[in-house]
């Protein structure tokens, strides 16, 4: 069996390429990206050139692959195509199997602007006539971090989520999640929710800033333009601002709460919490 991850020079998927390296022999494993030359700690895979924005790289990329982990790529709006291509020509290549890194409830009601590409790519995964998997990753736990840093610092969690919740989980029981998708029978045809253990909303974000920093943490709720004013105030890029926004605008209608028993099930140990994350674990 040959097991391959694109976009392995990136952080998630160089956390699934290490647990895939533990979990398998290195010679059934192949890790693809734009930038080969940057896969060298790998030892032992065959690192291969694969870039979605080059659909000629894209055929020898995928030769001989039995099981794919294909990981969505960071270009918002543009992807979409490409992912479509990569499929397709992973299919075309004999893939048996593709898993792709998707976000919770990717439907037309979520207003997080990541859900366009994500559904989209899912539908393509769906008819493509390949067996498939579907991780859908929730918020990783460590973007709070400095969320939390900041409302300890000026004593006030500003957000847009309204009361919503977020199931929030940690880049790498994501990636771990991925390495039993890939090694693991049972997992064709599916959608699987990845969430940490429980769904938290800003209160509950403000007691653990409170908690960590030794003083009460105010919330202060606001509405989805002022959010990303307060974002671009801060330095962020306008596109990444509202990106983040959306994300809060989907935790208020509710598409980010739901909580699953997925790492558990896949990896066999429980999820680890944002407040282990914290340090308050």
């Amino acid at each position: 069996m040959t097991y391959a991850i694109t976009g392995a020079s990136g952080q998630f998927a160089g956390l699934a390429a290490e647990g895939l390296l533990r979990a398998v022999d290195p010679s059934d494993v192949v890790l693809i990206s734009r930038r080969p030359e940057a896969l060298g700690r790998f030892a032992g895979a065959d690192l291969r050139l694969g870039d979605f924005a080059r659909p000629e790289t894209l055929p020898a990329a995928f030769a001989g692959i039995d099981i794919l982990l294909l990981t969505s790529t960071d270009a918002i709006g543009s992807r979409l195509d490409e992912q479509r291509s990569a499929i397709a020509a992973a299919a075309a290549a004999g893939v048996g199997r593709i898993i792709y890194t998707s976000v919770p409830d990717p439907v037309a009601a979520n207003p997080a602007l990541v859900v366009p590409d994500h559904a989209g790519t899912e539908e393509a995964l769906r008819a493509s006539g390949v067996r498939w998997t579907a991780l859908r990753n929730n918020l990783y736990a460590h973007m709070q971090v400095p969320t939390v840093q900041q409302a300890i610092a000026s004593g006030r969690l500003f957000t847009n989520a309204g009361d919503g919740r977020t199931a929030y989980v940690t880049r790498e029981d994501c990636a771990a999640v991925a390495v039993a998708a890939l090694t693991q029978d049972g997992h064709d045809d599916v959608a699987y929710d990845v969430t940490g253990p429980e769904a938290l909303g800003p209160d509950d974000l403000a007691a653990l800033a409170g908690k960590l920093g030794g003083t009460p943490v105010e919330v202060v709720r606001v509405d989805d333009e002022a959010y990303v004013q307060g974002l671009l105030g801060a330095g962020l890029p306008e596109e990444a601002a509202r990106v983040v926004a959306s994300f809060g605008a989907s935790a208020r209608g509710g598409h980010l709460a739901r909580v699953s028993t997925t790492v558990a099930d896949l990896t066999g140990r429980p999820p680890t919490s944002l407040a282990e994350v914290l340090g308050l674990g």
